[in-house]
């Protein structure tokens, strides 16, 4: 058995539960997530935002813990409890030592099964999921990024914002939380993954005992793919010290064949202090402090962005200078030197990222949710290291066509124009 092999296990439950876990006994802790496939995207325009609001109110209490009792029930025991809500998927988890594993399980399966949705309880929970939205509007990174996925995927649940609007949120009232969360908490949209120290057997058990009677919902239904739209966006915020900038082109969904090679030339194109954008933008023109390249894949596409922060005087400059790039690596591809590098960057930064409990737990999720089989770190390594130059030079050629190329700008603009002649 390689080193590298993983005892990983799966089960289903009759009612639709899929329970997958990751053995690894020379760890102490367990890190076990509830993941419910339904996150922004399963939103009517109407609803925006209802599956993060669902996600804030589990915590406001359930039939047997007030908001209080569910924070002191994984403190008590030195554990961390967490949840968040994406654009396609809702996690609920927590990280505890080996011996609380019940005590995680309990506490998750309560609050993602029984959560009381009070009246009074959800009309503070407005003010408060009002307050993040109006905190994030003060945060110009989120912010452009934000701008830029609405232009993105104009049109699709894809672009609206995780958070809702403040005229979404407004809105929503007991009923309409309710409805969604019987769709979605169902035990046949659930997948539970845990990693660490941990019979499979046992959280089987647990779980079996917590979703018995749990009744199913229909299967979700099939989402439409985006159409990508190459747009041209500005918003003018006076306050702000720095103009901010993405620009981004449609990528690979998370399965796609081609992934690996994908993050590839994301590495040498922007992830990292050695990659192309960093070393000419930041270290040889001095043009940003933050400058940094980004994958975002989805079931179905995905995006490849790129995101700085510069002065009003250097935005064009640096617009250019990033358009440079893209066009060098789609003329010229990439040197044997920069996929070496890429390719030890990416081998290295995902074996340290799986030496924690957490991270096995989400790599185990990805995997049941998206590529639908466990792939062992060996084939993963592999699957890098078969990446060549010629491969990464095509999808150069695929993804940074000029006419594909999006931009968003952010800032105090002063009579800055973003326009398409930018990205000639």
């Amino acid at each position: 058995m390689s080193q590298l092999a993983r005892d990983i296990q799966q089960a289903a439950l009759p009612n639709g539960v899929t329970i997958v876990t990751e053995r690894m006994p020379q760890v102490r802790s367990v890190s076990v997530g509830i993941w419910l496939g339904s996150g922004s995207r399963a939103e009517s325009p109407e609803r925006n935002g209802v599956a993060h609001f669902i996600e804030h109110m589990v915590f406001k209490g359930t039939r047997k813990r007030t908001a209080e009792e569910i924070a002191q029930s994984v403190d008590s025991v030195g554990g961390m409890l967490d949840a968040f809500t994406g654009k396609e998927m809702t996690c609920f988890n927590a990280k505890v030592l080996d011996e609380h594993l019940p005590v995680a399980v309990d506490v998750l399966c309560d609050l993602v099964l029984h959560p009381r949705f009070d009246d009074a309880d959800i009309a503070k929970e407005k003010q408060v999921v009002l307050e993040e939205i109006k905190m994030e509007e003060d945060n110009p990174e989120y912010l452009i990024h934000e701008l830029f996925t609405q232009n993105f995927w104009r049109g699709h649940p894809l672009g609206r914002p995780i958070l809702g609007t403040p005229e979404t949120v407004t809105q929503f009232a007991q009923g309409g939380v309710r409805e969604c969360f019987e769709e979605w908490y169902a035990p046949n949209r659930a997948v539970i993954t845990a990693a660490g120290n941990l019979e499979h057997a046992r959280l089987v058990d647990l779980v079996a005992r917590e979703f018995e009677g749990a009744p199913r919902s229909h299967d979700a239904a099939k989402s439409v793919p985006p159409e990508m739209r190459a747009t041209v966006e500005q918003r003018d915020k006076k306050d702000l010290e720095q103009v901010h900038i993405v620009l981004g082109v449609p990528s690979y969904p998370l399965a796609h064949e081609r992934r690996y090679a994908a993050s590839i030339l994301n590495v040498i194109l922007g992830g990292g202090m050695s990659s192309r954008l960093f070393q000419n933008i930041r270290e040889r023109q001095g043009l940003a402090y933050a400058i940094e390249s980004d994958l975002s894949p989805y079931t179905d596409s995905g995006v490849l962005s790129v995101y700085a922060g510069t002065s009003r005087e250097s935005a064009a400059q640096l617009i250019h200078c990033v358009c440079d790039e893209f066009r060098a690596v789609r003329g010229n591809g990439v040197s044997e030197q920069e996929l070496r590098r890429a390719k030890d960057h990416l081998k290295g930064s995902m074996m340290l990222s799986l030496e924690s409990t957490s991270a096995r737990m989400s790599n185990l999720a990805r995997q049941a949710m998206y590529l639908h089989r466990f792939i062992s770190l060996d084939e993963m390594l592999a699957s890098i290291e078969a990446v060549t130059r010629e491969e990464v030079h095509t999808i150069a050629q695929e993804f940074f066509e000029p006419e594909r190329i999006s931009l968003s700008v952010l800032g105090n603009l002063n009579g800055f124009r973003a326009t398409r002649e930018l990205l000639a």
